[in-house]
């Protein structure tokens, strides 16, 4: 279990570009790293940016342990993820985590479907390969608008299958992963399925899981300003009530999720 929320410095070991406008940075957190969980994510703050009062929040690609290193993945979006792209090794930043309940599959797990729509493949890697050492069958499909914009292609390659779909057809499968999705849905039996990715991809996978009866669970994006619950800018209509994707997420069973609120 996470040891809870820690506060730690962080130096820049490495910081470069992998993707068109999605970047690679590794930080030194051996706290966060020893208490990390798949699917939780991290509060950043950035030194010497005054344009951005609040942290940033950003999933936890993977861990490095002899490194005591948290590598995250982000997308160049605004004003922060831009100055973060000037960060250089031995710059310093400093994190809150690990934040939030990550994935929790079921245990004894056999084979897994993991699907991850853009940036948010990211936060799929670490569950990747806590079900692959725990020997579950392990089956990835990412997708992305182009080539240029696929991440994680070669550690996603390690795993039993790796599907990919591209909008233009510029690799891969031409059109949305939730095809793939629904078509290894159909051709194999799973007992677990994980998704992250924008919303109405989700909606979509997670119907699919429920025609299979798969258990399926979601990553969910909200805007997340303290981390820690308070401010409650992160709320999720769930059948439960409102719940805060920081504290109470980000990680949800997709039957809990009311995916027609407005």
């Amino acid at each position: 279990m996470s040891m809870g929320k820690l506060f730690e410095r962080c130096s820049v070991l490495e910081n470069e570009a992998v993707a068109q406008d999605v970047y690679s940075i590794t930080l030194t957190s051996p706290m966060v790293a020893a208490a990390l969980e798949p699917g939780q994510f991290v509060h950043l703050h950035l030194n010497n940016n005054d344009s951005e009062i609040l942290r940033l929040p950003f999933s936890v690609y993977d861990v490095v342990p002899e490194l005591g290193a948290i590598v995250i993945l982000y997308q160049v979006l605004g004003n922060g993820t831009r100055h973060m792209t000037r960060l250089q090794m031995g710059d310093i930043c400093d994190v809150i985590g690990p934040i939030g309940r990550g994935w929790f599959p079921p245990k004894n797990c056999s084979r897994a479907l993991l699907v991850g729509g853009g940036l948010g493949t990211a936060p799929l890697y670490l569950l990747a390969k806590q079900l692959k050492d725990q020997g579950a069958i392990v089956d990835v499909v990412m997708g992305a608008g182009c080539s240029s914009r696929v991440i994680c292609r070669d550690t996603m390659a390690a795993f039993d299958s790796l599907h990919i779909a591209t909008d233009d057809g510029s690799e891969g499968f031409k059109g949305f992963c939730t095809s793939l999705s629904k078509d290894l849905l159909a051709l194999n039996d799973y007992d677990y399925v994980a998704t992250c990715g924008p919303e109405p991809m989700q909606r979509i996978v997670a119907a699919q899981c429920k025609d299979a009866g798969v258990p399926c669970q979601v990553s969910m994006e909200r805007l997340m300003a303290c981390g820690v619950g308070a401010c409650l800018s992160c709320v999720l209509k769930t059948t439960a009530g409102l719940k805060r994707c920081c504290v109470d997420g980000p990680v949800f069973d997709a039957m809990e999720v009311i995916w027609d609120a407005k």
